[in-house]
């Protein structure tokens, strides 16, 4: 039985939520923005992917749109949610295409690298169609 101190928390205080399985993300491909010693990047902000925050991503040699089946990976599009890590969310912020930050699945230990006030100018409600969120223009 999990005691209260077992739970991951996310940035607001309470348990961390899943941040997407459709893609399946998290460093360890179980849908949440779990850390642990093993994540060097710490991949621990969930994200929901923008056509501005993906070309920035590949502009800094991180290419998150192309699949790579032989790792199943199939590549993400505006809408997916996706852990990303805290220093590359950051570059993106200051470059000024920072992706919306689910804050609710979003892991705590993000907040040693990006404070929550910056995380809370970035949050969003996640809509039943995330394809809503990209702009048709």
């Amino acid at each position: 039985m999990d005691t209260d101190d077992d739970v991951e928390r996310n940035v607001c205080g309470g348990p961390l939520q899943e941040c997407g399985t459709e893609p399946l993300t998290g460093f360890f491909r179980d849908g949440c923005c779990r850390t642990g010693p093993e994540d060097l990047g710490s991949h621990t902000i969930c994200a929901v992917m923008t056509p501005e925050f993906l070309a920035h991503q590949r502009s800094i040699g991180n290419d998150l749109s192309t699949p790579l089946p032989q790792y199943g990976f199939p590549g993400l599009v505006p809408g997916d949610r996706w852990c990303v890590t805290a220093r590359n969310w950051l570059r993106a912020h200051h470059d000024g295409v920072a992706a919306p930050v689910v804050l609710g699945a979003t892991h705590r230990a993000v907040t040693e690298l990006v404070p929550f006030e910056v995380l809370w100018d970035h949050r969003i409600d996640v809509p039943d169609d995330p394809g809503s969120l990209i702009d048709p223009f």
